[in-house]
């Protein structure tokens, strides 16, 4: 009877994921640093991009906010939806990064 509680409760602390799996692993096991970019980085990137390249104007200017936007929305996704402790710690740096750019730029 004793041998069956203890191979039950050796069942239930290897079922209990360690700090490394929580910080680098997904939902199904795998290790998740890097994956696919999604909508909101892809649009953030490239407006900005845009935004360097492009004389100064109403166009520039547009081009800024969007992809300050988009960025700061893929950060908050990351934030509170990543998929790891690692992608949610990169949203928070993302984020601080963004508003911390965004004062900076305004003088504040």
């Amino acid at each position: 009877m004793t041998s069956e509680l203890n191979r039950g409760l050796e069942k239930a602390e290897a079922k209990q994921p360690t700090l490394f799996d929580r910080t680098f692993r997904d939902s199904e096991g795998n290790i998740v640093i890097a994956q696919m970019p999604n909508l909101p980085i892809l649009v953030g990137t490239t407006a900005l991009f845009l935004h360097f390249v492009l004389p100064g104007g109403t166009l520039q200017a547009t081009l800024g906010l969007v992809g300050f936007g988009a960025l700061f929305t893929w950060a908050w996704q990351e934030l509170f939806d990543g998929v790891n402790y690692f992608r949610r710690s990169l949203g928070l740096l993302g984020l601080v990064g963004l508003i911390a750019l965004g004062l900076n730029l305004n003088g504040v």
